[in-house]
């Protein structure tokens, strides 16, 4: 394809602060989400533990916004190609959801496994 842009450190930087912008004004879940982190953040700065493992905790909720952020963008990927209700669409919005799913759970698991190390060990 020749209609690809040269890349352009700037100007990529650029989209990704409008996508970010994007996704924290018009989507609520992620800001609910982002609230809950800092709140995590404020907690683990009190929290009884070592520096390396508030840095794992805190680093591995991020992992959440990652999967609602790719979430998003596909169910406006498929808005764009349908209004209508169509069973694929239904089937990608769910699939996406269940990445953020996945994502949380495997924030329970690094949690669950670094407190134990913490508390049990």
């Amino acid at each position: 394809m020749t209609n690809k842009p040269k890349f352009n450190l700037f100007k990529n930087v650029g989209y990704a602060l409008a996508g970010m912008r994007y996704t924290v004004t018009q989507e609520s879940s992620f800001r609910i989400q982002l609230l809950v982190i800092a709140l995590i953040a404020i907690g683990l700065f009190y929290a009884p533990i070592s520096l390396l493992s508030k840095w794992i905790l805190f680093a591995s909720t991020w992992l959440v916004l990652i999967a609602e952020a790719f979430n998003s963008a596909i169910e406006r990927v498929v808005d764009l190609v349908t209004q209508e209700h169509h069973p694929l669409a239904g089937q990608a919005k769910d699939i996406g959801a269940f990445g953020v799913f996945l994502a949380f759970c495997l924030v329970v698991m690094i949690w669950a496994i670094v407190l134990y190390g913490e508390f049990f060990r």
